[in-house]
């Protein structure tokens, strides 16, 4: 069975997604934020952070991204990404890699700016920078959209959830619903989407209409 370590409106919202969709069972632990952090958690997640997703052979693996594309290769019935050899599937990999190397590391800069300076009195300009880095990554997904009803391929994948969890993570979500109307097309396809509305429930990562 797998073992999903979360906590609400973190990075486990794609995760718990996308066990989800396999359909098979799997336990969730919430790892509540601890200093100093939980020995046995570092034995798991060396930077402490989560989601980490222990596998049924024991094994522990972290970073979402990388989480994302294990369970689509594991479980194709799933349809969790397009299938190998797609050209949807390059695309698959290509924008949650870029997600996960652009995006992903800009909302820490502006969430955790701290960890990014030795200047105390520096941090505005860390998040000023973080917050150009995301819009122009956004940017280069809405236009990626464009005349597409999804991210990669013909349906829905777990790049598309990713997407929307990160722009979900903005620090102004109005301007970025105006900003990126392709984004914001999916978006609002997702807002309604069963499984991500039970899993907002839980997560709280936008507000309900």
């Amino acid at each position: 069975m797998y073992k999903l370590y979360t906590r609400p409106g973190s990075g486990g919202f794609v995760v718990e997604a996308a066990l989800a969709m396999t359909g098979l069972p799997f336990e969730q632990i919430d790892v509540p934020k601890k200093d100093p952090p939980d020995p046995a958690f570092l034995a798991i997640s060396p930077l402490n952070q989560v989601p980490a997703l222990t596998l049924p052979d024991g094994h522990s693996l972290t970073e979402s991204a990388a989480i994302c594309i294990l369970l689509a290769e594991r479980h194709p019935q799933a349809g969790l990404a397009p299938q190998p050899g797609s050209p949807g599937r390059a695309e698959f990999l290509r924008w949650m890699a870029f997600m996960s190397s652009v995006l992903y590391p800009a909302m820490l800069r502006l969430y955790y700016a701290y960890r990014y300076t030795a200047d105390g009195e520096g941090l505005q300009p860390v998040k000023a920078a973080a917050v150009a880095e995301m819009d122009r990554g956004f940017a280069i997904l809405d236009q990626a959209l464009a005349g597409r009803d999804w991210l990669a391929g013909e349906t829905l994948s777990l790049a598309d959830i990713y997407l929307v969890m990160l722009v979900a993570w903005h620090p102004d979500v109005e301007k970025a619903r105006a900003a990126w109307p392709n984004i914001e097309r999916l978006w609002a396809k997702l807002r309604r989407h069963d499984l991500m509305r039970k899993l907002n429930a839980s997560h709280e990562m936008w507000a309900e209409a």
